[in-house]
């Protein structure tokens, strides 16, 4: 069987099951989840062991040290898989709702009904947690899916996924054999392969860097929601609680740097920037964290610190646009807030971007007229993500503007139809 073959296999699959998911109760649905999310913990020693190989062939490959942390699965995050599904079950199904109800003069009677998408596949690298949340998401909302994870987590990505559909098929008899489905083979040919099938496919959610991203757009004839990178700010105002900067920045940077609502550039304002400097920079110095500066930050830092624990380097214009997912962080100085705004929305990516301040003129600013789709005052950017918007498991990020912007989650998955009751009515 060619490669095409078993793409357009796996997709017709995907459109059959489509159509018997969307048969399905909401109490049948939940049930499934939280019976696969049992499995899930019941299966953690294979698990583990499954991700061991994938971790194997990531270190052969020169994964970076932040990459093989996303790549890992131990029992607190297998546990975090599990407690994702059991709150996508208990959140709200989101087909069926009525997003809209009207009556014309003739008497017909319209409502706008929210519907399952049909097919969406799903394209990551590193995280076997994404099978999990995008499986357990695309179900719930009545939409078959097809993950194509990364070589890397082929091995945890399959047997995810295996335990996943066996939990299912043994809590419903309804339950559709190829709801889901991974891709299991690591040729990138598959994409494209796959991507070109509109008759069966739906909608594609690429979730990795900017080059994977970028491809998938380049190469896709079904529609793509995205984000490109995540190049993430926090502003510190002349008025911050510079304790509470401190706190948000490291959280900010050094939590997980490896994912898309880590922090990659940090302005300080410069009214406070020789009191707030020295002090991030030593606890930023702490975890090994290389800055690079504008030519003000530089001198601050440099006369502060040295250049003893860290690496302190001068800035170029292209380290403003780039998303490192890697503990190396850019420092500039700025003029006030308008300043801040100017360069989030020049060298941003409009995804997640915060100030902290106690001005409320200068948030109501920042808040206004920086064009991401998360905006904070006095609060991380690590909070971008579907779980801590309490939208249960996350299927992705978007910094679109037409249809879903920021988190997605269930009600994202879901598209909508209209129905028309009439009495006989016909049109004049």
């Amino acid at each position: 069987m060619t490669l095409t073959e078993q793409m357009t296999r796996l997709a017709k699959q995907a459109k059959a099951a489509s159509r018997e998911l969307a048969k399905l109760t909401m109490a049948e649905k939940n049930a499934c989840l939280l019976a696969m999310a049992d499995a899930l913990e019941n299966n953690a020693d294979a698990l583990k062991q499954a991700n061991a190989l994938d971790m194997e062939v990531g270190t052969k490959l020169n994964l970076s040290s932040a990459m093989l942390d996303r790549l890992n699965l131990d029992d607190k995050r297998i546990a975090a898989m599990a407690k994702g599904l059991r709150e996508v079950a208990a959140l709200p199904d989101p087909v069926g709702r009525i997003l809209d109800e009207r009556t014309r003069p003739n008497g017909l009677k319209l409502q706008k009904i929210s519907t399952p998408i049909g097919v969406v596949v799903i394209i990551y690298e590193s995280r076997p947690n994404v099978t999990a949340d995008a499986a357990s998401l695309c179900f719930k909302s009545g939409n078959a899916t097809i993950l194509r994870g990364g070589k890397e987590a082929l091995n945890s990505n399959l047997l995810i996924a295996r335990t996943m559909i066996e939990a299912g098929r043994k809590t419903s008899t309804r339950f559709p054999e190829h709801a889901i489905q991974v891709v299991p083979v690591p040729n990138r040919e598959a994409i494209p392969a796959l991507l070109s099938l509109t008759q069966y496919v739906d909608l594609c959610m690429p979730r990795g860097g900017e080059g994977l991203i970028r491809a998938v757009a380049d190469c896709s004839r079904v529609p793509v929601i995205k984000h490109y990178k995540g190049v993430c700010h926090v502003f510190v105002d002349a008025d911050a609680d510079l304790k509470m900067a401190e706190d948000i920045t490291m959280n900010a940077k050094v939590q997980r740097p490896a994912v898309c609502n880590a922090m990659e550039t940090l302005l300080v304002d410069r009214a406070v920037a020789e009191k707030f400097l020295p002090a991030i920079g030593k606890r930023l110095a702490e975890k090994h964290v290389e800055l690079r500066c504008d030519e003000a930050a530089l001198g601050v830092l440099q006369s502060a610190i040295g250049n003893r624990q860290s690496a302190i380097k001068t800035a170029h214009e292209q380290d403003w646009f780039t998303e490192y997912n890697d503990y190396i962080l850019n420092v500039r100085v700025v003029d006030g807030v308008k300043a801040a705004i100017d360069h989030i929305n020049y060298y941003g990516s409009a995804h997640s971007d915060s100030i902290v301040t106690r001005n409320e003129v200068c948030a109501s600013q920042f808040l206004a007229e920086v064009d991401s789709a998360a905006v904070y005052w006095n609060a991380s950017t690590r909070f971008t993500d579907g779980g801590e918007f309490g939208m249960g498991a996350e299927i992705g990020i978007s910094t679109d503007k037409i249809g879903a912007r920021g988190p997605m989650g269930l009600e994202e998955l879901t598209s909508y139809k209209w129905i028309g009751f009439g009495n006989g009515q016909i049109r004049t």
